[in-house]
């Protein structure tokens, strides 16, 4: 069964197409990764799932739910993109409680459910008299994305999760995100750059490119190398002719 429906949609700015998807389906339960390269339109199909832009054509269903026409889906998604999802001028310990109290969470299921990520947050974000303005990229990512589950939302979108994260938080992220894929039924959709993370719990990874969907794939243990050689090869296919590139020497006077 699709929990995510997308449905002839498309999207382009000053005449450029930016995102030409006819049908995308994502069964419940299922990770799901997003991977092209910077441009291919990532960002902005999540920007369509989650309603913060308007396509030119098309639909997207989140648990049969219209997301242009009801906002009923907001209750069972969760969803970090960038630090406009943050309200910057809180502390994090405020912003997780104004989070807990839009999905009527006691603040004593909160304190327990944030117990779990206290590795992850390495003592710098809770209880720490700090906007959230104020926290580092990472520290902000932090927040973002613990924020996006306090809901125990059963579809989880992040965009470039690992961004921004030191090795060791990104290990420890990817760690968390396949623990919650293994223990429960949230649908996850992950865009990363990283494609190593991505195949690590991603069971079907798809790219995008010039907005297009190009290639499906359902994770094997060949998945990384597929992936690699895709994007090796946009880069040769790329890279000007030996012709074009000859260095041209000035005339002698």
């Amino acid at each position: 069964m699709s929990i995510i429906s997308v449905k002839n949609l498309s999207k382009s700015y000053n005449g450029e197409t930016v995102l030409n998807i006819p049908q995308l389906e994502i069964e419940a339960g299922k990770s799901f990764g997003l991977v092209g390269n910077n441009g291919a339109g990532k960002t902005t199909l999540y920007r369509c799932l989650l309603d913060l832009i308007q396509p030119d054509q098309g639909e997207v269903l989140l648990n049969g739910v219209p997301v242009a026409k009801d906002e009923s889906w907001k209750n069972f998604t969760g969803s970090f993109i960038d630090e406009g999802f943050l309200i910057d001028y809180l502390t994090a310990d405020e912003y997780f409680k104004f989070i807990a109290k839009l999905h009527d969470i006691s603040q004593e299921d909160l304190a327990q459910g944030l117990k779990k990520y206290e590795e992850f947050f390495k003592g710098e974000i809770l209880g720490r008299k700090k906007y959230i303005r104020d926290l580092s990229k990472g520290n902000q990512k932090k927040v973002g994305i613990v924020g996006a589950l306090i809901g125990n939302p059963s579809i989880l979108i992040l965009d470039e999760p690992f961004a921004n994260l030191d090795p060791s938080t990104q290990f420890q992220l990817r760690d968390q995100l396949k623990t919650l894929d293994e223990q429960t039924d949230i649908t996850m959709l992950i865009s990363s750059h990283d494609l190593g993370h991505v195949t690590e719990f991603c069971q079907r990874i798809v790219i995008l490119d010039h907005g297009q969907l190009v290639k499906d794939i359902h994770t094997t243990s060949e998945t990384l190398k597929e992936l690699e050689d895709f994007f090796v090869n946009k880069v040769r296919d790329a890279a000007p002719s030996s012709e074009a590139s000859a260095t041209v020497t000035p005339t002698e006077k």
